[in-house]
């Protein structure tokens, strides 16, 4: 990587790209459908940047958050997933949406991209469910006076932990799930999950 982020103003924005002027010299970085949402031309802005050196090019990647990065970077470190793919894949999801794809196992939000396939799905889950499901801390709620009593059962569990990626506590998403069905598939805990919470 030659730099983390660039700091500038949005010059000008393509399909595909966005060009960042720092100090009058234009940065082109390529980039997803999610950033070019969150930025407009005459903006300053900060991109996240991940850079590929051949010899005959060097080519920026540029994200607005460092979430959204870190994606892209676990994505390209698969086998058979380039940064073309990497960014079709987050053009489609949100870097949260995409990490609750890879928890939950759900192929379907993944091949929405344009080029990526089942067995490339499947080959991303496989690789990245435990990486995401590592990020994240203890969720176990032991030893907190007055923790909620989190459910047990692997779904359960792989629920908590998607629900935890998305940005929720071990206590907020125990108590989530409270009187949900065990019999539920992962996906449809976190949904039970996050209607709970939004209805609160």
């Amino acid at each position: 990587m030659l730099f983390y982020y660039l700091d500038g103003t949005v010059s000008i924005l393509d399909a595909g790209l966005v060009v960042i002027d720092c100090g009058g010299v234009g940065f082109e970085c390529a980039t997803t459908r999610y950033t070019q949402s969150q930025v407009k031309v005459g903006q300053k802005v900060r991109l996240y940047t991940s850079c590929s050196v051949r010899e005959d090019a060097i080519e920026i990647y540029g994200f607005c958050s460092r979430e959204e990065l870190r994606c892209f970077q676990q994505l390209i470190g698969i086998s058979g997933v380039g940064p073309k793919a990497a960014l079709s894949v987050l053009s489609t999801n949100t870097p949260d949406s995409f990490r609750l794809a890879v928890l939950t196992g759900d192929e379907k939000t993944i091949t929405a991209a344009p080029g990526v396939g089942k067995k490339l799905a499947q080959r991303i889950i496989l690789e990245l469910k435990d990486k995401i499901a590592g990020e994240q801390i203890d969720f176990s709620g032991n030893g907190a006076a007055g923790s909620v009593a989190i459910p047990t059962g692997s779904r359960t569990d792989e629920a908590l932990a998607a629900l935890q990626a998305l940005g929720y506590s071990a206590s907020e998403s125990a108590s989530a799930l409270k009187g949900a069905d065990e019999n539920m598939s992962v996906e449809e805990l976190v949904r039970y999950a996050l209607r709970a919470m939004v209805l609160r």
